[in-house]
C-alpha cells in the first residue's frame, strides 16, 4: 500500500479499541494487530516509513489493504487479535504464539457447585465465563466472588446424603470465615444456589439485577434493625458497583454462528458480518450495498448473506440477524435476539455497521468543500510541502499590556473554514513580564500535552504569529512532546508578512496575491483579534472592576455588563438614570446612581 493510497484511507479509521489487518491483493492476511486507538496505531507504520525495520516496510509494500473491526474494550481486541492470528496465521506475526489459551472462569455441575479457573472446556455440564485476557483478570473476579460470597473450595462430594449422615467437619476455610459451612448443613442448599445464581450474572456482566436483589435485602434488613446483617450487604452492594468487568465479545456456549447488522442511509446500505467459531469470533467484514431499486431491508440482508457465503463459505448452522428474512437456507436456524449474549453479539455487529456509515457518509461530506476553498489548501500544501491535505489548520497569538495581563488565543479552521466553537483563550499562567517567548512555550504545551493525553486529532498545520524567536520557541516543544514529523509548524512575522519554517533562517518565499498567503494572514488577523477582545476584558476586569465592586448590591455580572455598555467608570458615572436602567435594571440602576451621585432622585 502506497503512501497516498493510505491518505485516502486514513479519514475511515476509527479513534476506538479494535483489530487491524494488513491484507495482500491475494486476499491473504498478512498481519493482524490490536489497537487501544486505530487510526493512531496504523498510522504509525506510515510515518517516517523511511526510517522503519525491512521487515515492517515489506509488510506495508505488500498490503493491498487494511481492515479492521471496532471492539468494546482493549480486552476484547486481545481476544479478538489472538482468534484471527490462530485462524489466519500470519506470516509477519511469527512473534505471537499460535498454541496460546486464556483462562476461563468455571462453575461445576455439582451439588453446592465450585468456582474455579480452568484453560481448556470440557463438556461435562460445567458453566464457563470468558476466556480472559490474563490471569490477573481471572484472580480478581475470584476473589472478588469469594469475598462476597464465601464458596466452598474443598472437594467433598456434598450430595444431601452425606450431609444428613455427617461425613465431614469442617476446616479451617470456615473457621477464618471464608466458607459458610455447608457440609455439615450450615448453609442451606437453597441459599447456596441463590448466591451461585448471583455469580452467574456479575460473570455475565448483569451486576445491575444483583445489586437490586441485594438493594431488597438491605431494606429489609434495616426495616427489622438487623444493621450489621445490613452492613454486610452495603458492603457487596459498594464492591459490585466498582466491579466492571464484561465482554461482549465472546462466549464459549456459542458456537458455530454467523451475526449479521444492517443500517441504511438514503440509497446506501451498511452490512457487518461476524463469524463465531468455538465461542470465538474469527472473521468479520463491513460492506456497502447501492440500491439499484427500491429494493427492501429484508432483499438487502439477504443479498448480503448470500455474499458472504460465496466469501467465507457456509459453515454455520445458526445465523444471528436483527430481522427475519423469507429467502433462508435449510438446515440453518434463523434467530432474532431480544436479550442476552447473542444480542450482544447482535449490538457489537450493529456497532460496526453504523460507524462504517458515519466514516462512509462524513467522507462524502469532506468532498463538499468549495473547489476554491480546497484550491487554496492544495497550495498551502504545496507551498509548506505538507504530507496530507491541511484541513485542520491552528493559529496562535500572544498579546499583554507592557507586560501585564498577558493572555494567548488560538483560532481553528477546519475543512475550508473557521470553527469558532473550537477557539480557545489561554491566560499565561507560568511567566512573568513581557516574555512572548516563553508565553508561547507553554500555551503550545499546554495545548498539545492535552490533545495527545486525550487522544485526539491533531492539526496538519500549526501558525505562530511572530518571528524566528517565537516559532523555536514553539518548535522546541513540539519536539519535546515527540510531534516533530506528525504535525507542521510555522511563523508569519508582522512586519514584512515573511513566513519561516523551523531551522530555516530564510523565509519562504510566497507571492504576495498567493490566496495561501491571505489565508495565513487570515488566521493571524483573527487569532489577533480574537486574543485582544479576550486581552481587553481581562485588563477591564483588573483595572476598572475594583472601583465597580465597591458599590454594594452590584455583583460581577452586572459590573462586566456596566463596562462592556459603558466601556469604562468615568462613563458609568456620567450615566443617566435611563442609561443604568436600560442596561442593569431598575433596582440596580438606583443603587449605582447613589453610589456615585448621592444627592440625586429617581425622576421617575
Amino acid at each position: 500500500m502506497t503512501i497516498e493510497n493510505f491518505k485516502a484511507f486514513q479519514p475511515a479509521l476509527p479513534n476506538q479499541p479494535g483489530v487491524y489487518r494488513f491484507i495482500d491483493a491475494n486476499a491473504t492476511v498478512l498481519y493482524v494487530g490490536k489497537a487501544k486507538n486505530l487510526r493512531n496505531r496504523v498510522t504509525s507504520y506510515f510515518v517516517g516509513l523511511d526510517d522503519k525495520i525491512a521487515r515492517l516496510k515489506l509488510l506495508v509494500k505488500n498490503a493491498d489493504r487494511i481492515e479492521f473491526t471496532i471492539v468494546n474494550s482493549e480486552r476484547d481486541a486481545l481476544l479478538l487479535e489472538n482468534e484471527l492470528i490462530k485462524t489466519h496465521q500470519p506470516k509477519y506475526n511469527i512473534q505471537l504464539k499460535d498454541g496460546k489459551s486464556y483462562p476461563y472462569i468455571c462453575i461445576s455441575n455439582e451439588p453446592f457447585p465450585k468456582v474455579f479457573v480452568a484453560r481448556k472446556l470440557v463438556r461435562d455440564g460445567t458453566k464457563y465465563f470468558g476466556p480472559y485476557p490474563s490471569s490477573g483478570a481471572v484472580y480478581t473476579i475470584l476473589d472478588l466472588v469469594q469475598k462476597l460470597y464465601r464458596i466452598r473450595s474443598c472437594s467433598l462430594n456434598l450430595s444431601a446424603k452425606n450431609i444428613a449422615e455427617k461425613k465431614f467437619r469442617v476446616c479451617l476455610e470456615y473457621h477464618i470465615g471464608n466458607c459458610y459451612g455447608p457440609c455439615v448443613g450450615a448453609q442451606s442448599e437453597e441459599d447456596y444456589d441463590n448466591n451461585i445464581q448471583q455469580i452467574k450474572a456479575i460473570l455475565k456482566g448483569n451486576t445491575g439485577a444483583v445489586i437490586q436483589e441485594l438493594t431488597l435485602q438491605l431494606n429489609q434488613f434495616a426495616a427489622k434493625w438487623e444493621f450489621e446483617k445490613a452492613a454486610e450487604i452495603q458492603k457487596k452492594i459498594s464492591a459490585l458497583q466498582s466491579f466492571k468487568e464484561k465482554s461482549t465479545l465472546v462466549h464459549p456456549e456459542i458456537t458455530n454462528v454467523d451475526v449479521y447488522s444492517l443500517v441504511c442511509e438514503k440509497e446506501l446500505a451498511f452490512v457487518n458480518f461476524m463469524r463465531v467459531v468455538n465461542g470465538s469470533v474469527v472473521q468479520t467484514q463491513t460492506i456497502e450495498l447501492k440500491f439499484n431499486l427500491d429494493e427492501s431491508k429484508e432483499q438487502l440482508l439477504a443479498f448480503a448473506i448470500q455474499h458472504f457465503n460465496r466469501e467465507f463459505g457456509e459453515e454455520s448452522s445458526e445465523i444471528i440477524i436483527p430481522f427475519s428474512i423469507t429467502e433462508t437456507s435449510p438446515g440453518i436456524t434463523y434467530t432474532i435476539p431480544s436479550r442476552g449474549d447473542k444480542k450482544n453479539l447482535l449490538d457489537l455487529s450493529l456497532k460496526n455497521s453504523i460507524y462504517y456509515k458515519n466514516k462512509r457518509l462524513a467522507a462524502d461530506e469532506s468532498f463538499k468543500i468549495k473547489t476554491e476553498e480546497f484550491a487554496v489548501l492544495k497550495e498551502l500544501q504545496r507551498e509548506f510541502r505538507l504530507t496530507e491535505l491541511p484541513l485542520h489548520i491552528e493559529c496562535f497569538d500572544n498579546s499583554n499590556f507592557q507586560g501585564d495581563y498577558p493572555v494567548s488565543a488560538m483560532v481553528v479552521f477546519k475543512n475550508g473554514k473557521t470553527s469558532k466553537k473550537d477557539y480557545r483563550h489561554f491566560n499565561i499562567k507560568t511567566v512573568e513580564g513581557p516574555n512572548d517567548f516563553a508565553s508561547m512555550e507553554e500555551v503550545i504545551e499546554r495545548r498539545y500535552s492535552r490533545l495527545i493525553a486525550e487522544a485526539a486529532s491533531l492539526p496538519q498545520l500549526i501558525l505562530i504569529d511572530g518571528g524566528k524567536g517565537q516559532l523555536s520557541s514553539a518548535f522546541g516543544v513540539i519536539e519535546k512532546l515527540g510531534l516533530r514529523g506528525r504535525v507542521a509548524i510555522a511563523s508569519i512575522a508582522k512586519k514584512l508578512e515573511e513566513i519561516y519554517v523551523p531551522n530555516d533562517s530564510v523565509p519562504l518565499h510566497i507571492s504576495k496575491k498567493s490566496p495561501a498567503l491571505k489565508l495565513i494572514q487570515f488566521l493571524r488577523d483573527e487569532a489577533h483579534r480574537f486574543g485582544i477582545t479576550h486581552h481587553r476584558n481581562r485588563r477591564d476586569k483588573a483595572t476598572l472592576m475594583p472601583e465597580l465592586m465597591k458599590i454594594k448590591g452590584i455583583g460581577e455580572s452586572a459590573n462586566m455588563q456596566l463596562l462592556k455598555t459603558f466601556k469604562s467608570v468615568s462613563n458609568v458615572k456620567k450615566a443617566s438614570l435611563q442609561e443604568l436602567i436600560d442596561c442593569v435594571g431598575t433596582s440596580k440602576a438606583q443603587i449605582i446612581l447613589n453610589h456615585f451621585n448621592p444627592t440625586a432622585t429617581d425622576t421617575n
